[in-house]
């Protein structure tokens, strides 16, 4: 049965209304993620997106001979004003292993600043087979003016990854952070005024 014009207009109004209730949805998160970092956080943990990686305490459970290939990025909000780079452009290891890498963070500016890192993998899908048994991500680094720390990434990827077929080829990783601004904690005002309050002794 051929269909009318009347069931194809139809058939493509809904479907326009569909893909833009689900583009503005995602918009829409995409906007609260990078508008706070908690907030970034929570999306992530819930729902995976942007290649959000898995935590481990330990390592894996074996090793496989296949070997892969991860590149580290780095990257500072320009309200950040930190030389931020990985000590370590690219390694290759075998899957299941167990590998310590760091990044190097500089304070540039002339007072002390907080940040706090996001971090991401890609492809999106390689996400769910990268382990960080430690991290520095969601964490809040304060940097003193001209100060400079080496900040560590212990990980592995796992071999299941080589079982999932939507992955394909198995493909170089790349694992990048971007450092956003923690504003200054405030003293409460009832706080702030007993502290200047007269205690009254002599």
């Amino acid at each position: 049965m051929r269909e009318t014009g009347v069931d194809k207009g139809g058939k493509l109004r809904r479907y326009r209304v569909t893909a833009f209730g689900c583009a503005a949805f995602v918009c829409g998160m995409l906007g609260a993620a990078y508008a706070s970092v908690p907030l970034y956080q929570l999306f992530c943990q819930v729902t995976g997106y942007g290649g959000t990686t898995q935590r481990s305490e330990v390592g894996a459970s074996h090793v496989s001979d296949q070997i892969v290939k991860v590149r580290f990025d780095s990257n500072a909000v320009s309200s950040v004003p930190w030389a931020f780079q990985p000590n370590e452009r690219e390694i290759t290891l075998r899957l299941g292993e167990t590998r310590q890498t760091s990044y190097r963070v500089r304070n540039t500016s002339a007072h002390e600043v907080t940040a706090r890192a996001t971090f991401n993998v890609t492809p999106l899908l390689a996400g769910a087979y990268f382990n960080k048994i430690q991290c520095f991500c969601f964490t809040d680094q304060t940097l003193k003016s001209g100060e400079e720390v080496d900040m560590p990434v212990v990980f592995f990827v796992d071999p299941a990854i080589l079982d999932d077929a939507d992955v394909g080829t198995l493909p170089t990783i790349t694992l990048s952070y971007t450092f956003f601004p923690v504003e200054p904690k405030k003293t409460p005002v009832a706080d702030a005024a007993s502290e200047t309050k007269p205690s009254g002794r002599l």
